[in-house]
């Protein structure tokens, strides 16, 4: 029997937080939900971001609350936070449902100093401060943590990242308590090579454990079309967990130009297909995939053109 990988769809938080134009929360609503059909192992739903920084997930709260009633049992709900009070609303989201809706907590730095400034207004150190009083009450919670660190490969300020200011970064989460670390191709700079050496890196430095499937997960963006074969590498590797979007939504803002938009993260179906060509399994089926894909390039192109009158 083919080994399973483990899939994570970000479309409904990664793939729809940059759109320019306001979607729906009815819509952000019935695309998780269609996702959860699709046999992904995760989807992850929103960010308990303020709306000033991102008012495309500004409803999180009203999105999750809706989301009580039709949770398959089998799918994880995520979510990100910021900090403290971002965890506190996850929190209070799972009191209301009266379940643990939201099972899993996702906090994000970067292995590029100047990215984390742009990105989050706070230094890597700054960050992983922020991240302690989060940890402790996943903790208490039962709620596990994904750390993300993105400029995994390059940075859109810095160029090229050391494999070992990655793994330095990762050593921090680590010892903070998160339970898995998401390394993000944040604009799609990743070769098979550059993604083999940061693996290589990751593994002389934490062991064949650190590859688990809740330990480790990539996150690839295809902004140069060569995420399928990233992909490829990274199962040679070793790694059993991937992050993709439906419709290949999302993608940085600081890849994209003044006059093209960068591609986004990996398509969910562009990284199932590489996964099953590799000889592995996903549970994830193709043609409810293919109806939730369709779903969210309809909705995000709608928000296009909202957004650019």
């Amino acid at each position: 029997m083919p080994e399973r990988v483990r899939i994570t769809d970000v479309a409904p938080r990664d793939g729809l937080q940059n759109e320019p134009g306001s979607i729906p929360t009815p819509e952000k609503i019935h695309l998780v939900e269609l996702l959860a059909r699709t046999g992904a192992d995760e989807v992850e739903v929103s960010s308990f971001v303020s709306p000033r920084w991102v008012p495309q997930l500004g409803d999180a709260e009203a999105v999750f609350d809706a989301l009580a009633a039709s949770k398959p049992a089998e799918v994880l709900y995520s979510s990100l936070v910021p900090n403290e009070h971002g965890m506190l609303k996850l929190l209070q989201v799972n009191e209301r449902a009266g379940s643990r809706l939201i099972g899993k907590a996702s906090v994000f730095t970067a292995a590029s100093e100047t990215f984390s400034r742009r990105n989050t207004n706070a230094s890597i150190e700054q960050s992983l401060e922020r991240f302690a009083p989060v940890l402790v009450l996943a903790k208490e919670h039962g709620i596990a943590v994904r750390g993300y660190v993105s400029c995994a490969i390059a940075c859109p300020f810095e160029g090229p990242i050391e494999p070992g200011a990655v793994v330095r970064v990762a050593e921090r989460l680590l010892g903070l308590g998160v339970d898995e670390i998401d390394l993000g191709d944040t604009i799609g700079a990743g070769t098979p090579e550059t993604v083999a050496r940061l693996l290589e890196a990751c593994r002389a430095s934490f062991g064949d454990g650190f590859f688990a499937p809740d330990r480790l997960t990539v996150h690839l963006h295809d902004t140069f079309g060569r995420a399928a074969e990233c992909v490829r590498t990274s199962l040679e590797m070793g790694v059993r967990s991937f992050d993709g979007s439906a419709g290949g939504l999302g993608g940085c803002p600081y890849a994209s130009t003044a006059g093209k938009r960068a591609p986004g993260n990996i398509a969910t179906e562009t990284l199932v297909h590489a996964v099953q060509d590799a000889g592995y399994e996903t549970g994830v089926d193709l043609d409810t995939l293919a109806e939730a894909s369709g779903y969210a390039v309809k909705v995000a192109a709608r928000a296009r053109t909202e957004g650019n009158p």
